[in-house]
């Protein structure tokens, strides 16, 4: 049977109708929480028929997941047989039950962007990813190069020195992993004598941080990992509330969707569908999710579409790389920016160990940015004008700097409680750690 991304523009969108009709009739066959929704709103699902008939439907966002978590539920608690929770970077981390039918369909997703990737059967894979802690992505990692027919190394996050064993013993070709993180992996081999250039890693896949610009040229951070390594970067867009995973194909061009797993708006401030190319804020419809399917999810994340066949042979649309979060715009001196803009230049800094961002209000009411940063030892320049001269030859403006130790800054970064390390603290009256 034909891959659905493969088929024109037209088809992709009547499949995808026919799947929403059949995604409203099972959340008002099975979710408390949307039946009560459809209710309090009089909504008659049988009036959406389309795509653009989802402009009648309220949103779902986090707040709604947190305060009323297991009336999303739409399965008896006996059929569940993996429960996850989200990281918790945008306040309460939220649970999920998945049945067998939704690990199915994970293992489904990931085959196909694995695939998209240019990961085949045969190929060998790292995972320097933690398939622990309730985590969602790891495990649809696993299961996804599995039925993939590729092999996989399970071998978790950080530590440098056994991940160059892995990779010197087994010969992987592919490593997925956070992007910055492939900085460290390139340090530990300059400081051991590593041959990693002529190494067996032909592939790396990104999760968690853009490697790309809007125009699809490597950002800083991607640059700076392929001056060092010459290797094909690929870049994935995901979260656990969609179960579904934008990657990229060899070009390059924009994260793929699968449109037999998700429905995809891109909305303005006045939460309406904005034009085709224009970012706005990603919103959600989940397709064939058994345990808590979600209608018109916010996701927070700021992108935009890019329609039209790519050079691939794809017709499904694409995404742009995330901008950053809704929640998190700031105001910097008249300019606005998204914290992925502040962290590439940190992350393409090689004497800032690590960092914090934190954000509050200033006494004139607008965004105050103080950038922490750990420095391991003392430079002969000045660390401060330095680093605001990078930023304002990046982002034009440049944030307040302070200097503190790697240790002080880890205590920030890692409080003990988080699952992943904190890098921004909105302190403004609306904000929160994230």
């Amino acid at each position: 049977m034909e891959d659905i991304e493969f088929r024109s523009a037209e088809d992709i969108r009547e499949y995808q109708n026919k799947r929403l009709q059949e995604a409203l009739a099972y959340l008002q066959g099975h979710s408390p929480y949307y039946q009560r929704m459809f209710r309090e709103n009089g909504i008659d699902i049988a009036a959406i028929r389309t795509i653009d008939d989802l402009t009648g439907l309220p949103f779902t966002e986090k707040k709604d997941l947190q305060l009323y978590n297991r009336d999303f539920l739409c399965v008896p608690a006996e059929k569940v047989v993996d429960y996850i929770t989200t990281s918790g970077t945008l306040g309460d981390p939220v649970t999920f039950g998945c049945t067998d039918r939704d690990l199915d369909r994970l293992a489904y997703n990931e085959k196909k962007s694995f695939a998209c990737a240019g990961v085949r059967p045969g190929n060998i894979v790292q995972l320097m990813t933690t398939l622990d802690k309730r985590f969602m992505a790891g495990l649809a990692y696993f299961l996804g190069i599995r039925a993939l027919g590729a092999s996989i190394v399970r071998v978790g996050n950080g530590m440098p020195e056994l991940q160059w064993d892995t990779i010197t013993r087994l010969r992987p070709d592919t490593i997925m992993c956070v992007p910055s993180f492939i900085l460290r992996l390139i340090e530990y081999a300059e400081q051991h004598g590593i041959d990693y250039r002529h190494s067996s890693i032909r592939r790396i896949i990104g999760i968690g941080e853009g490697l790309r610009e809007q125009d699809f040229s490597l950002n800083l951070l991607g640059r700076r990992i392929h001056e060092k390594w010459d290797v094909e970067l690929y870049a994935t867009y995901s979260s656990t509330e969609m179960g579904a995973t934008f990657s990229e194909c060899p070009y390059g061009c924009g994260g793929h969707v699968h449109p037999e797993l998700i429905i995809v708006e891109i909305i303005g401030e006045d939460n309406l569908p904005v034009p085709d190319g224009q970012v706005g804020e990603v919103v959600v419809t989940t397709l064939g999710v058994e345990g808590m399917p979600l209608l018109r999810f916010r996701t927070g994340d700021m992108s935009s579409k890019v329609t039209g066949q790519c050079r691939c042979g794809r017709n499904s649309y694409r995404l742009t790389p995330i901008v950053g979060r809704k929640n998190n715009m700031i105001k910097l001196k008249g300019t606005t920016i998204y914290p992925p803009a502040i962290n590439d230049v940190l992350d393409n800094t090689p004497y800032v160990v690590n960092y914090v961002v934190v954000v509050q209000d200033s006494s004139a009411g607008t965004d105050e940015v103080v950038v922490k940063v750990g420095v391991a030892s003392t430079l002969p320049f000045d660390i401060v004008k330095d680093l605001k001269d990078r930023f304002r030859s990046r982002i034009r403006v440049a944030p307040i700097v302070e200097v503190m130790s790697p240790d002080d800054m880890a205590k920030i970064n890692n409080p003990g409680s988080n699952r992943k390390p904190i890098k921004f603290i909105d302190r403004r009256h609306h904000g929160a750690a994230k």
